[in-house]
């Protein structure tokens, strides 16, 4: 029996713990309204409404920043980076998250001057005017309002990566080199002259076995096995006589720096003839090959109109 009343004690004191209250939570307040109103205004470049709700001692923290020392930007620092976002960005909107709303908190426990948390989820959106870069990112904010309803703290989390791309879009670099003669475009060129040749093991032997193969014409770009597309094959040459296949152009092989990728670019016409009615059809057709490091095709990606084979 002591056990047991020992036990209800011990889940007793859990559950008031766990309850434990520490202020209160709202959907609608006063609070969150100032900062709609903020928003807007910064959407709208309204630099001295902007200014009108935030405290002189306001400050702006980046809240994804490593720097321990970071005093945070104030008031005017603020607002003059604000202006940036209306001022380089076509389009420039500060949208709710989908399925988000604001929050406003008034905690009890150490908040002597009856300050306010406001949380939002955003999506920032915009086209850079000079680089062309879309932004259409996820954002959230923390917002701390006095009692008398001004923005005193202002603490973002966002994504860099887009800002990245921007600042580096203002300057030409190289990705890279483009060859137009490389062992992996006499891959390609071997590979497509022996399906034209009927020697299927050694055109699938240039593919690496875990290869995926995509094609233009599937609506959701599914990638498919090295075993799922030689069934694909095998049925469009027992419907179709391949006669010759004619490069077009010349293929290009790219080896990016970013990603250190390997890709071939290549254009065909394929001539091929319709068995069931003996019907000659020329296949324009584009192929991205991307290779790995020891030479074998790791994935197809193939361009062309599937209804000339209606």
């Amino acid at each position: 029996m002591k056990k047991i009343v020992l036990i209800v004690m011990m889940l007793s004191v859990f559950i008031n713990y766990a309850q434990k209250k520490n202020g209160t939570v709202y959907i609608e307040h006063p609070a969150i309204d100032v900062v709609h109103e903020f928003v807007k205004a910064s959407v709208a470049g309204d630099r001295s409404k902007m200014a009108s709700y935030l405290t002189n001692d306001f400050k702006a923290y980046n809240g994804t920043s490593t720097n321990q020392n970071d005093k945070g930007m104030d008031k005017e620092a603020f607002l003059n980076n604000q202006m940036v976002y209306h001022n380089q960005l076509d389009y420039y909107a500060i949208e709710d998250f989908p399925g988000s709303y604001a929050d406003a908190i008034e905690y009890k426990k150490d908040n002597p001057d009856g300050e306010v948390w406001v949380q939002t989820w955003n999506l920032l959106k915009g086209v850079q005017k000079n680089t062309g870069v879309k932004i259409d990112a996820a954002a959230h904010r923390l917002y701390t309002l006095t009692k008398d309803n001004k923005i005193k703290m202002i603490i973002s989390y966002g994504n860099g990566r887009v800002i990245d791309e921007i600042q580096s879009s203002f300057a030409d670099r190289t990705n890279g080199t483009i060859y137009n003669h490389h062992e992996n475009i006499n891959t390609i060129r071997k590979m497509m002259y022996a399906f034209e040749k009927k020697d299927y093991d050694k055109a699938y032997s240039f593919y690496d076995e875990k290869a995926r193969f995509m094609d233009s014409s599937s609506p959701t770009l599914e990638g498919k096995s090295l075993a799922e597309q030689k069934v694909i094959d095998k049925q469009i040459f027992d419907n179709y006589e391949i006669t010759s296949i004619d490069v077009v152009g010349y293929p290009d092989y790219l080896h990016y720096e970013m990603g250190d990728a390997r890709v071939v670019q290549s254009w065909w016409n394929i001539n091929i003839v319709r068995k069931s009615d003996k019907k000659a059809i020329v296949m324009p057709i584009h192929y991205i090959h991307d290779f790995n490091k020891e030479g074998k095709i790791i994935s197809e990606l193939v361009y062309y109109n599937p209804k000339l084979l209606d």
